[in-house]
């Protein structure tokens, strides 16, 4: 066997954190070398990841101190803003060391390769400095990639999350009293994956997220105004066509539910209703946020970074 890329994970705490764990554990190519948590400092990580097999401790390791240890890989998965300090120190200390984001912070910078692999492949392979899209940015973005060349207006997208994709830190979205038989809309304009994807499809996306009371699973319907008039079946086509050759990404006739992306590793898209008119197309698309839209994702950015096959790990 040859020798595993080593991997620093910076935020291994939380529920994405917890998610990578497990996936670098079962990769074998990549070996986890630290995991920063000042919280669980101190613990094994095996405590709240099991399969981890390579006996690492929980370490409170600031930027400078994270930087000077030995990785081919930094993921860094902590809140937004978060993520400059360490970004900075790697700079510093290991300027040649991949990082992969999963913070908004550099998702909006030209200097950054945008990781979404379904429709930037070629912009991420052998990269040093990634940023991994948004969950809800993800989902949207695949389902209205397929037609952006028959655009007439701004697609407008309703979206429902599970509550981990409001992290650990308490605040409404993620309380289970307050979520309980309930529907808690949010950042009604202006939220952060509606400007990723504005950015990354070049059109204008209109979004509105909501929080579930499930754990986890995201569901988006996305309404499209269409140039051009077509069928039900046309429409499917263009999908088809678009995501032929995606493991990751599968395909069916009826509306995937919220509990269809729980647990999945790509992304459910289906729906595909037309208006009557023919005009106006309406698609759904289901991922778990924690796995595609966070984890898996990143793993995906690591195997392309590293010049591995891009599912390693992963399938």
């Amino acid at each position: 066997m040859s020798t595993p890329f080593l991997v620093g994970l910076v935020g291994a705490r939380g529920h994405t954190g917890r998610e990578l764990i497990r996936l670098i554990a079962g990769h074998p190519e990549l070996m986890l070398a630290y995991a920063v948590s000042r919280e669980f400092a101190g613990r094994p990580v095996s405590d709240i990841a099991p399969e981890d097999k390579d006996e690492c401790v929980f370490e409170a390791l600031g930027p400078e101190e994270a930087a000077k240890r030995r990785a081919d890989v930094v993921i860094l998965a902590l809140p937004d803003g978060a993520a400059s300090d360490y970004v900075a120190a790697i700079e510093q200390y290991a300027p040649d060391r991949i990082i992969v984001d999963l913070s908004a912070d550099y998702r909006f910078s030209d200097d950054w390769a945008y990781g979404l692999p379904e429709l930037h492949r070629k912009s991420i392979i052998g990269k040093t400095r990634i940023a991994n899209p948004g969950c809800y940015a993800t989902a949207m973005q695949l389902a209205i990639a397929p037609l952006l060349p028959k655009l007439s207006g701004v697609p407008s997208v309703f979206g429902v999350s599970g509550y981990s994709g409001a992290g650990t830190k308490p605040s409404p979205k993620n309380d289970q009293e307050r979520l309980k038989d309930n529907l808690m809309p949010y950042a009604l304009t202006g939220h952060n994956h509606e400007r990723e994807a504005t950015r990354h499809l070049g059109t204008k996306v209109r979004f509105t997220p909501h929080v579930h009371p499930a754990f986890r699973g995201i569901v988006v319907t996305a309404h499209i105004p269409l140039a051009e008039k077509i069928d039900a079946a046309a429409l499917a086509k263009l999908f088809e066509e678009k995501y032929r050759g995606e493991p990751l990404i599968a395909l069916r006739n009826a509306p995937p539910e919220l509990k269809d992306g729980t647990n999945r590793k790509g992304v459910l898209i289906g729906g595909f209703t037309m208006s009557e008119d023919g005009g106006h197309a309406v698609i759904v698309a289901a991922e778990d946020n924690l796995l595609k839209g966070a984890a898996v994702q990143a793993i995906q950015n690591v195997n392309l970074a590293l010049g591995l096959e891009e599912l390693k790990g992963i399938l």
